[in-house]
């Protein structure tokens, strides 16, 4: 039956109809709505600036957690980089509660590892330290944690997870993110609410020299025998001067070597509160439960402070870069071109100009380097590093002997040359924003994926469905727009060169 009003509206109408002598004119079409932004994504912020992006998705009894922080290595300073990782990894080790069988033994033994270690760096940062002072400095730190090390309950949150059913529990520090994730049977949900908001409130950063080991360890695998991590690690510095993005995401040696437990405590109560963090939830979850559960254990959480603004600012290059790294490994070469930030109207079209040369094998220098000439072993472009801040274009190869860097290095400028002198083919373009179309669709079908892309979304730009909207620009770009950006940025002024080389083929 209908009513009063609804009877009133049938009859407005078919007034309406009956004066109106010509349809209306056809509204334009509207744009099909970008995969991903239409997800039913519930959003919750507390009082302390935490935010909570919900997703339900009852497929399978899972859930993938991520908390997402804005904090990385462009956040740090010299003197202190590297930091943030080491964060990242002290997080893992427990709390006030978990990871230790006597907290009340084990915490003047840490406060005095604390002041020998700052007796330690306070002598190591004098003109002439006395190496027989820092060496019984560090045996006493190293005696002090082996005492600690006693009431400690080696990766006990770990081991609570695990024992729950909880699987890839990890971390990353990028330049510009910390983020913490896993996943969990959906019915163990409240056990995480429990441990991570232990961890956020109350994290205690124990056996901190055992982790700066592994830290440095790292940082050796990487950066230092690693014959692309060496030439990555040269090519940036050279390229960036100013900027942070010139720093290795693991820091330098020596920062390493002088930092201490309370920098980093300090680093972490600063910078990763609540106010700053992003918590992504998806999977067999019900929204309004998890809302109570973040009010009940997080709410209480303190909101910390913004990170450090990333001040620095490249100044303007004014001729190419080279330099030439000793190793005993085969020859490399890296590429670099000024570039822009992710957020840049270019970005799209650079995007494409480097799937377009390397990002399949019938892409120009796969299809040169590697299948025609047999000249190279490897061929990559990208951009990079980070995304938020000016970075650059970069080319990278590994030459096939007894092919060199200087045949490589030719090709590749032939081949850039070719797209400023005449527009790719259409069809090039079509096949690659068809294979980011069928990434977007594979993102959206994992749990872990998709909880990472909101989160990091939210987080660097404000709202979840942004990184959606970036990649969807793909498929604006033009054969044009390309053959423009290979003219506007892939100038040799704007280049930085680094090459590998044998010792004895000099």
């Amino acid at each position: 039956m209908l009513t009063r009003a609804a009877r009133a509206g049938i009859g407005t109408l078919a007034l309406a109809a009956a004066f109106t002598l010509a349809p209306p004119p056809a509204l334009p079409a509207q744009p099909p709505p970008v995969p991903g932004t239409q997800l039913p994504v519930v959003t919750h912020t507390l009082g302390n600036g935490m935010t909570f992006l919900i997703l339900e998705r009852h497929q399978s009894p899972t859930v993938s957690l991520v908390v997402h922080y804005p904090v990385g290595s462009v956040n740090e300073r010299l003197g202190n980089t590297g930091i943030a990782h080491v964060v990242e990894h002290l997080l893992f080790k427990g709390s006030e509660e978990i990871g230790t069988s006597n907290r009340a033994l084990e915490a003047p033994l840490l406060a005095a590892i604390d002041a020998a270690r700052d007796s330690t760096v306070s002598e190591m940062g004098r003109s002439r330290p006395d190496t027989a002072a820092v060496r019984r400095l560090r045996e006493r730190v190293a005696a002090l944690e082996d005492s600690a090390r006693a009431h400690v309950i080696s990766n006990e949150f770990d081991h609570i997870l695990s024992t729950e059913g909880a699987q890839g529990l990890n971390a990353t520090t990028s330049h510009e993110a910390t983020r913490y994730f896993v996943e969990l049977p959906a019915n163990r949900i409240e056990l995480w609410f429990a441990l991570e908001s232990d961890r956020m409130a109350n994290p205690v950063f124990r056996e901190f020299f055992t982790e700066l080991d592994v830290v440095r360890e790292e940082r050796r695998m990487r950066l230092e025998t690693s014959p692309g991590g060496i030439l990555q690690t040269a090519f940036l510095a050279t390229a960036f001067q100013v900027h942070p993005y010139g720093v290795p995401v693991i820091g330098h040696a020596a920062d390493l070597d002088a930092l201490t437990r309370p920098q980093a405590v300090e680093y972490f109560r600063d910078y990763y509160g609540a106010g700053n963090a992003v918590a992504a939830i998806v999977g067999d979850v019900d929204a309004d439960h998890v809302i109570r559960l973040a009010e009940e254990y997080f709410a209480p959480v303190p909101a910390g402070r913004d990170p450090p603004p990333v001040l620095a600012r490249e100044p303007a290059q004014r001729g190419e870069r080279r330099i030439t790294v000793e190793f005993e490994a085969e020859p490399r070469l890296l590429m670099g071109w000024r570039a822009v930030s992710i957020l840049h109207e270019d970005a799209p079209a650079l995007s494409m100009l480097a799937s377009l040369l390397t990002a399949g094998r019938t892409t120009r220098l796969y299809r040169r380097l590697i299948a025609e000439d047999r000249s190279a072993i490897q061929v990559a472009a990208f951009l990079g590093p980070g995304a938020l801040y000016p970075r650059l274009f970069t080319i990278s190869s590994v030459p096939r002997s007894p092919h060199t860097t200087e045949e490589i290095e030719r090709a590749i400028l032939e081949e850039i040359g070719a797209i400023r002198d005449a527009p790719p083919d259409q069809r090039a373009l079509t096949r690659i924003q068809n294979q980011y179309r069928a990434g977007e669709f594979r993102r959206l079908s994992s749990n872990l994926q998709l909880a990472m892309q909101i989160a990091e979304s939210e987080a660097s730009f404000g709202d979840w469905r942004e990184t959606f909207r970036l990649s969807r620009r793909m498929a604006d770009v033009t054969p044009e727009d390309v053959q423009r950006v290979a003219r506007q940025y892939l100038n040799p002024d704007t280049r930085t060169v680094a090459v590998m080389v044998r010792k004895e083929s000099r």
